[in-house]
């Protein structure tokens, strides 16, 4: 193996480009229209125009990602997440193109993929699973089979996307009178986001915690599982913040649930970096929920309590390696590691996305701080894909001191020209549920709904003082008549406007267009606080 293409963009792009330079290995980056002056693309040791910006003409292109390996005599392709990373095709046509995927094979990714055979297949190696139906519902089933289904399982239900991921194609049923809508909204959003529209049923559990296991295989028969990963704060479905180990696993449970997911990886001979994902109840009880066939996003944490490189052995596995890590550095973590990721989105308009250009980027550093990312000053955040920009992790010897870490690595996070998430962090990091551990994959939604729309931004004191002027001299420009406002001054000193001394210390002031020259001894150095006041108090007045 001598040189990768990397078949995605942004942060992971740039991640996997560095690891290549670590090893000493050719890089090739993939682009867009709108990525073509994009971090990644001047990073790679050579770059490639794939199409317009448009992910079905581009990223999603299989046959264009393929000519690019070929015409820069890439000997591997490293798929990143998202877009192709899971799907068996890219991985098949790479095989048969005489290309190392590095990930795992296509018939693995077409089993666990699959929501039904993935569940199959942890019930065989001796793994619970939440009860649900086992067998997919296909597009055209009546929903007087899925109603029965849900009424033998219990409501409240999921309905879940067969070919699910990243929270979408799931709708909860609360009651049997909701159900024929949220068969048709989820039939809707699958076959939108994976061109599937089959889905199944799950049981809601209440108030559980999401709790993942990394895993990385060799082709050699070793599966090595590494300590857990905390993912229960999300946002409908979709991880926010992620930290590891998880405050509610103890050693005894740890020891179990990875033993159990190793044991789901190792009866489908699961190959490279792979994770799997598991629900914990109130009781302790885990059950399996699905297999990622691929690396995660928040792979950073689980790098900073191991000191393993996660896309480095993914490289040397995938040229025949042998993974010769002690187990023991897998699963003992050495400190606390917290992930927030950073979205280009607005918080206070209902996360709604905010591409634009950044005019100004400043990222945090300092110890045992970690900010991967592909976005710089000057760069656009395009409206075509997902507005991640960053994933900001810290580690601390503890959980509170990687709290207090990632509070300071928000606060010194400068982004201009675009909205971002950032502001959002900061409160979820101050909730009293967070900082005791006390929550589950439901807190943050309600803690969300308490909120009732209250914005995460506060103007600092400037920005305020500088809106109330503004806001006064509205008011005044607009004024039809003078308006006669009260004041008290201080005796004036020497060298003030007027006679040293002079002056009544009350007296009325008409304020008006006509009284705009008035206006200058109020920039005074002696003045200039009280007329700030007078200001903010006119603004409030109008």
């Amino acid at each position: 193996m001598r040189k990768i293409l990397v078949a995605n963009r942004g942060e992971i792009a740039v991640r996997v480009i560095r690891a290549c330079r670590d090893l000493g290995l050719a890089s090739v980056a993939v682009y867009s229209e709108c990525d073509r002056g994009a971090r990644h693309v001047r990073l790679a040791d050579e770059a490639y125009a794939i199409g317009p910006s448009a992910p079905a003409d581009s990223y999603l292109r299989i046959d264009r990602l393929i000519d690019a390996a070929r015409a820069s005599g890439a000997d591997a392709v490293h798929p990143g997440y998202g877009f192709l990373a899971e799907n068996e095709a890219f991985a098949a046509a790479c095989r048969d193109a005489g290309l190392t995927f590095i990930g795992p094979t296509p018939e693995v990714i077409a089993l666990m993929g699959s929501k039904t055979a993935a569940r199959h297949a942890a019930m065989a190696a001796g793994v619970p699973v939440v009860p649900g139906t086992e067998q997919p519902f296909a597009p055209d089933a009546p929903e007087a089979a899925i109603a029965a289904a849900a009424a033998r399982i219990g409501y409240p239900v999921f309905i879940k996307a067969v070919a699910g991921g990243g929270g979408k194609g799931i709708r909860l049923v609360a009651a049997p009178d909701e159900l024929a809508s949220a068969i048709r909204a989820g039939r809707s959003e699958a076959a939108a986001a994976f061109g599937d529209a089959a889905i199944y049923l799950e049981r809601r559990l209440v108030r559980p915690r999401h709790i993942e296991v990394q895993l990385v295989g060799d082709l050699h028969g070793t599966v090595l599982p590494f300590v857990e990963r905390e993912c229960s704060i999300q946002r409908r479905h979709q991880k926010v913040i992620e930290e590891t180990p998880s405050p509610a696993v103890s050693a005894d449970l740890r020891a179990r649930i990875t033993s159990a997911a190793a044991a789901v990886a190792r009866s489908v001979g699961y190959t490279n970096a792979g994770t799997i994902e598991f629900l914990l109840d109130e009781e302790g009880q885990f059950y399996f929920l699905e297999m990622n066939t691929r690396l995660q996003v928040e792979h950073p944490i689980t790098e900073l309590v191991t000191g393993v490189d996660l896309v480095e052995w993914q490289i040397r596995i995938a040229r025949g390696e042998r993974l010769d890590l002690d187990p023991a550095v897998a699963l003992t973590p050495r400190g606390h590691a917290i992930e927030c990721r950073i979205y280009a989105e607005d918080p206070d308009a209902g996360f709604m996305p905010s591409p634009g250009r950044i005019t100004a980027l400043s990222v945090p550093a300092g110890p045992f701080v970690r900010d991967d990312t592909g976005a710089e000053a000057g760069s656009d955040v395009p409206i075509f894909y997902d507005p991640m920009i960053s994933k900001l992790s810290a580690w601390g010897a503890d959980r509170g001191q990687a709290i207090r870490r990632m509070q300071r690595a928000l606060g010194e996070y400068d982004v201009r020209g675009i909205r971002t998430t950032v502001s959002f962090f900061q409160w979820i990091l101050a909730q009293p549920s967070f900082e005791a551990a006390a929550f589950h994959t439901a807190t943050l939604d309600e803690l969300l709904q308490q909120r009732q729309g209250e914005s995460f931004s506060t103007p600092d004191e400037d920005a305020q003082e500088v809106a109330a002027i503004a806001a006064a001299l509205h008011v005044l420009a607009a004024a039809p008549s003078p308006v006669v406002v009260a004041r008290t001054t201080p005796p004036q000193r020497a060298g003030a406007l007027g006679t040293p001394g002079s002056g009544p210390r009350g007296r009325a002031e008409s304020w008006g267009p006509h009284r705009a020259s008035a206006m200058g001894d109020r920039g005074s150095p002696h003045n200039a606080k009280s007329w700030r006041e007078q200001a903010r108090l006119e603004a409030l007045r109008a």
